[in-house]
């Protein structure tokens, strides 16, 4: 249930975040930066996905792992466009509370699974 919860989370972000990056790209053109955003934002919700298959207990928790890393990464891009101007503080916050909340889910889901 909980998992279904963080997938259902992730991939409405990434849908967010591509929103969000078709509005930079129209009006600042950072193209290259815009693509890192959308690549490690996108990758959350899809390494999720793929960890419903996973082969292994530890397959799952490598995917988990990723997706956790992947949400680092949007963090600190989104931080950079903020800091450049290329979103306002309202929409910044906004997302960037998201993809805290989807980290706090992935560390606690990490930790109960290797608990077990």
């Amino acid at each position: 249930m909980a998992e279904s919860v963080l997938r259902d989370k992730a991939k409405q972000f990434a849908k967010d975040i591509v929103f969000l990056c078709r509005e930079i790209k129209s009006s600042h053109k950072e193209a290259v930066l815009v693509n890192q955003l959308l690549r490690s934002a996108t990758s959350i919700g899809a390494n999720l996905h793929e960890a419903q298959y996973a082969q292994s207990k530890n397959d799952f928790i490598s995917k988990l792992e990723i997706a956790q890393k992947e949400c680092y990464e949007t963090e600190y891009w989104l931080e950079l466009f903020f800091e450049t101007e290329c979103i306002e503080e309202e929409k910044y916050k906004k997302i960037q509370n998201e993809c805290g909340a989807i980290r706090r889910m992935l560390i606690s889901s990490l930790k109960t699974v290797k608990s077990k």
